[in-house]
């Protein structure tokens, strides 16, 4: 994809692999984003939203966050949009897009077009019986925009509100769609909303970890665990445990993981790709960067789309001193997986790579981004890595 590294600058490449955590991204087990969903509830007519929200759903799959602000003001202007459910829907994506694009000021401005509180009966089917004469009552407000209006106070500095909503969240999930009478929900419901309580506790650890509340992490994770013992939360509790220094506790966690997949005899290759990216997570903090190597290469034989063995593969060849390898398993994921590109982890450490290996880093990564463009992206997508503002155009 890029030339040869200069030979000069390699060999000051042991001196710049000294580079702080902060620079490149260890990925780890992180919460997946929702895509917004037709409405909250699962239940609803399928045949509501299908049409409005294909187009813009393939749109936010493929990352394409100016194209979506684009669909969305010109449905705003020609008034395309004749239910309540839908301006919700394009509201959501609309601000979804403008906090990808890191326009916080302006998702704001969206949001605050909105009812503060939305339980509000203005956004019940019920309030529209012409609308939705069929239609069970219940909410239309979809679940990733709760999500976003409890998140988007951190990215304009108020933490302490973020958090506030996100435990409201977490109860509204817990009091109102998670009944003890589990007859009453369906079981394709109870699951999705099971999912989405786990994605919000994740969000709410997250937001401890970053600073360094470990306690509430401990004890949020160990509540989670006590109702279900899944690996991948008992893995969390060790990526917990290995933040504030206790390996061995770490290493129990680890070893438990991999008994659960044991004896489930599982053929699932996500789960012996968990076990093994935990196995080389330790090696990793013991420095046995090799064996770690070889745990990484393992997870991607049997999955070429495990984002997080390419990712730590590549950070812990660069700790090798093998920069240059270390750019090419990147690359070469870039070029055989092109969906990899709308990982921004991936493609942030490629661009600080880049910046160690090449002294013309800024044409390079020029290249990068138009080599995206051309094999991924047909449309106007922004991407601002290290600094260094990178301008997909429209192809």
């Amino acid at each position: 994809m890029v030339g040869k590294t200069s030979q000069e600058v390699l060999r000051r490449c042991p001196a710049a692999c000294k580079c702080s955590p902060s620079t490149l991204l260890l990925a780890l087990e992180e919460p997946k984003f929702f895509i917004p969903a037709r409405v909250s509830r699962p239940g609803l007519n399928a045949k509501i939203g299908k049409s409005v929200t294909a187009s813009v759903a393939d749109l936010a799959c493929r990352g394409a966050w100016r194209t979506i602000l684009d669909k969305v003001a010109r449905s705003r202007s020609l008034s395309l949009l004749s239910k309540p459910h839908e301006h919700l829907i394009y509201l959501t994506f609309n601000l979804l897009s403008l906090i990808k694009l890191r326009r916080y000021s302006d998702a704001q401005q969206e949001l605050q077009t909105l009812d503060d509180d939305l339980d509000s009966k203005q956004y019940l089917f019920e309030s529209y019986p012409d609308h939705y004469p069929n239609q069970k009552a219940g909410s239309m407000v979809p679940f990733a925009l709760r999500w976003l209006h409890a998140h988007l106070p951190l990215t304009l500095g108020d933490r302490q509100l973020s958090l506030d909503r996100l435990y409201s969240l977490l109860h509204f999930i817990r009091d109102k769609k998670l009944p003890q009478n589990r007859d009453s929900i369906s079981e394709v419901s109870l699951t999705l909303w099971k999912k989405r309580e786990t994605f919000v506790v994740n969000t709410i650890i997250s937001y401890h970890l970053s600073q360094k509340e470990f306690k509430v992490c401990l004890a949020l994770l160990k509540a989670e665990i006590s109702k279900n013992e899944d690996p991948l939360l008992v893995s969390q509790l060790g990526y917990v445990q290995m933040q504030y220094g206790d390996l061995d506790g770490a290493k129990r966690s680890f070893e438990a993981v991999e008994k659960m997949v044991v004896g489930s005899e599982s053929g699932d290759v996500r789960l012996k790709n968990l076990v093994s990216r935990n196995k080389a997570l330790m090696y990793l903090v013991e420095k046995d960067y090799i064996s770690a190597v070889r745990e990484y290469e393992e997870c991607m034989e049997r999955d070429e789309l495990d984002f997080v063995a390419i990712n730590n593969k590549a950070i812990c060849l660069m700790y090798l001193r093998d920069l240059s390898d270390s750019i090419k398993v990147l690359e070469s994921a870039l070029e055989r997986v092109p969906t990899v590109a709308l990982n921004e982890t991936l493609v942030v450490n490629l661009c600080s790579m880049y910046e160690l290996a090449y002294v013309n880093h800024a044409d390079v990564k020029k290249t990068l981004s138009t080599w995206i463009a051309r094999e991924w992206l047909p449309m106007t997508l922004i991407l601002r890595v290290l600094g260094f503002e990178v301008q997909l155009f429209e192809m």
